[in-house]
């Protein structure tokens, strides 16, 4: 009986120091795009310099959802109103789809207040810095 008790006590405590930690990891939320390790222009991908460029230009655009709101649902990106942030294909060498890189910029369209860079389809960002 009381190695039952034991038992019990141990998988309790497991389990409680279990909750604890995910709560404390989901607290803090998603983290934002890092801006501890931003990526200047030039240090983008050539196709991504170019989606740059593009977008202060105004277009042309070579991709149809060019220039579409992009909703943050990831909430990576600092939060603001629906329909600040609009997105951009940063092509990928020998592929015909829009692939995963992207350019994710907020505010004016020419003049965005900030762009970010996403290798990996939304998964992270990185602020591009000038």
């Amino acid at each position: 009986m009381l190695r039952l008790k034991s038992s019990k006590l141990v998988l309790t405590s497991f389990f409680l120091a279990a909750v604890f930690a995910c709560a404390g990891v989901l607290a803090k939320g998603p983290a934002l795009a890092d801006a501890a390790t931003p990526i200047a222009v030039a240090a983008l991908p050539k196709q991504g310099v170019q989606t740059y460029d593009l977008i202060h230009q105004g277009g042309p655009f070579a991709h149809e959802k060019d220039g579409v709101v992009f909703g943050n649902r990831e909430r990576l990106l600092p939060l603001q109103k629906r329909g600040y942030y609009r997105e951009y294909t940063v092509a990928t060498p020998n592929l015909r789809a829009r692939g995963v890189r992207r350019i994710v910029c907020g505010g004016a369209a020419r003049t965005p207040d900030a762009c970010y860079y996403t290798a990996d389809h939304y998964a992270s960002f990185r602020r591009i810095v000038p």
